[in-house]
């Protein structure tokens, strides 16, 4: 198990530049794929950079810490939603679907949510 804290505050860095989605899926990569520690402030940055972000800004989010507070606070907002755990899908803002559901389910899911039933 690793510490995840860190990507996170890089995560929520790299949203407003639109490469949170490639960064997201090149920590999997390393972590997943790699096994590259996903806790260390240079592979973090690394990684960063891989994906097309300013490395040395990236290590800097991650040392400083400067967003750990509003990080925080995005994760206490969905543990009061009542999310435990992952993967945890909310639609339409107030229907939550936890574990790992599969296809169909989430077909019949989405079909449920979008006749009208669900509102």
């Amino acid at each position: 198990m690793t510490n995840t804290f860190a990507g996170h505050q890089l995560l929520h860095w790299a949203e407003p530049q639109g490469k949170q989605h490639q960064l997201k899926m090149a920590l999997f990569t390393a972590y997943f794929t790699r096994h590259d520690d996903v806790n260390d402030p240079e592979v973090l940055a690394d990684i960063a950079g891989s994906v097309g972000l300013d490395r040395q800004t990236a290590l800097d989010v991650v040392t400083s810490q400067s967003l750990a507070a509003e990080v925080r606070n995005r994760q206490q907002f969905w543990l009061r939603q009542g999310i435990q755990g992952v993967p945890a899908m909310v639609f339409q803002d107030r229907h939550l679907v936890t574990g790992a559901q599969g296809v169909e389910n989430y077909g019949r899911i989405l079909a449920h949510l979008t006749s009208g039933a669900a509102a």
